[in-house]
C-alpha cells in the first residue's frame, strides 16, 4: 500500500488487514527497522531522498571491510585515561570494540550497541544517557538525553551519520538523532567524524556537525572511478577538516596522493608537521572554561596554540594518510 500510494494513515492500514491499530503500528516499526518505510505521525510513508534511512540489519553489511579500518585509526588517536563520548552506528561500534583495549577510559554514549561492546571492558567505564529508545538504530533519543549531557565535558567527540558534504557537513535523515548528536558535539573539544566514503557527497535531511565544527574527518580511500568522493575529501580539507585516510592505496608520499585528490601527495607532504593547530583556533563551538578563544573571522590571529601530533612514523598502519588543511 505504501509502494503504490507513497504514504498511508495506520487506521487505513488496520482497517484493511483487520486487526487493531496496535498491532499495526508495531508492523510498521519492524519494516521501518529494515529500511522498507518511514513511520510518521499517524502513518508512514515511502523512503527516499533525503529522509532516508536503512536499518541497522542493513547498515551492519555495508562497507564492512572500510568500517574495520576506519575504526582501527579512529581508535589510535584516543589515550590512556580519556573522556570520549561515542554515537550511535556501525562504523561507532566497531570503534567501540576497540576502545575496550585503552584502559582508564571512560565512554560517553547514548548507543546501547557501544555499551554493549564495551560491557565486559574491565578498565572502561560506560556511562550511559536517558532517553527514549529509537529500535531502528538501538539509540537513546530524546528531550532526557539530550538533558542528561549538559554540563557534560569530554576531549573528544566521534560520531557516524548518513551523509557527509563540505557545504553542509555531517546530516542524517532523523530529526530525534540528529538533535542529540549535537548535543553530543557540544560536550566534547574536539569532534572525530566516521565516514566511510559511500557517505562522501550525501547529503540528508538535517544536519548534525557544521564542517566548521569538524576537527578530524576519518575515512577509507574511495574508489579510482569515484571523483565526487574525491572532490568531496579536498573540498573539506580546504575548509579546515583534517582528513586522516585508511587504505591499502594511501601509503604516505605515495604519488597519487590520498584517495587519488587533487594536490594529494603536497597535502601528505605538509602533514609530517609535528605541531597542528588546537580546534579552539577554528572552532566555533565552546571549548569550555578556562580555554583562550581563537582568533575572530578577519581579525588578528589569537594566541598560538599548539599541541604535538602523533609522528606518522609511529602510526598504528603505514596505510594511513593525513590530509593537512590548506585553509584554517
Amino acid at each position: 500500500m505504501v509502494r503504490a500510494n507513497g504514504a498511508v494513515s495506520l487506521r487505513e492500514l488496520a482497517r484493511v488487514v483487520q486487526t487493531s491499530e496496535v498491532t499495526v503500528r508495531r508492523d510498521v516499526r519492524a519494516l521501518e527497522a529494515e529500511g522498507l518505510l518511514d513511520r510518521r505521525h499517524g502513518g508512514a510513508v515511502l523512503p527516499g531522498g533525503f529522509t532516508r534511512e536503512s536499518g541497522f540489519p542493513q547498515k551492519s553489511h555495508l562497507a564492512t571491510a572500510e568500517k574495520t579500518a576506519i575504526a582501527d585509526l579512529a581508535a589510535s588517536f584516543v589515550e590512556e585515561g580519556e573522556a570520549v563520548v561515542v554515537g550511535a552506528g556501525t562504523t561507532t561500534q566497531e570503534l567501540a570494540r576497540r576502545l575496550a583495549r585503552v584502559p582508564g577510559l571512560t565512554v560517553v554514549t547514548n548507543s546501547l550497541l557501544v555499551a554493549q561492546a564495551l560491557a565486559h571492558a574491565n578498565r572502561v567505564e560506560v556511562v550511559m544517557t536517558g532517553g527514549t529508545l529509537r529500535g531502528s538504530n538501538y539509540a537513546l533519543v530524546g528531550s532526557g538525553a539530550e538533558q542528561s549531557l549538559h554540563g557534560l565535558r569530554v576531549t573528544r567527540a566521534f560520531l557516524s551519520g548518513s551523509g557527509l558534504t563540505a557545504e553542509r557537513g555531517l546530516s542524517t535523515s532523523n530529526m530525534l538523532s540528529a538533535s542529540v548528536d549535537r548535543a553530543l558535539v557540544q560536550a566534547a573539544a574536539e569532534v572525530v567524524v566516521l565516514a566511510d566514503h559511500t557517505k562522501l557527497g550525501t547529503d540528508t535531511m538535517f544536519q548534525t556537525v557544521p564542517t566548521d565544527v569538524i576537527t578530524r574527518l576519518v575515512t577509507d580511500e574511495p574508489p579510482g572511478h569515484d571523483e565526487r568522493a574525491g572532490t568531496e575529501l579536498q573540498a573539506l580539507a580546504d575548509q579546515g577538516v583534517h582528513i586522516s585516510v585508511a587504505g591499502p592505496g594511501a601509503a604516505v608520499g605515495g604519488p597519487a596522493g590520498a584517495a587519488g585528490m587533487p594536490g594529494g601527495g603536497e597535502a601528505v607532504e605538509r602533514a609530517r608537521r609535528r605541531d597542528v593547530p588546537l580546534p579552539g583556533q577554528r572552532r566555533t563551538h565552546p571549548l569550555g572554561p578556562g580555554q583562550p578563544p581563537g582568533p575572530v573571522q578577519g581579525g588578528p590571529p589569537g594566541p598560538p596554540q599548539l599541541r604535538s601530533a602523533v609522528p606518522l612514523g609511529e602510526a598504528p598502519t603505514a596505510r594511513v594518510a593525513d590530509l593537512a588543511p590548506r585553509r584554517r
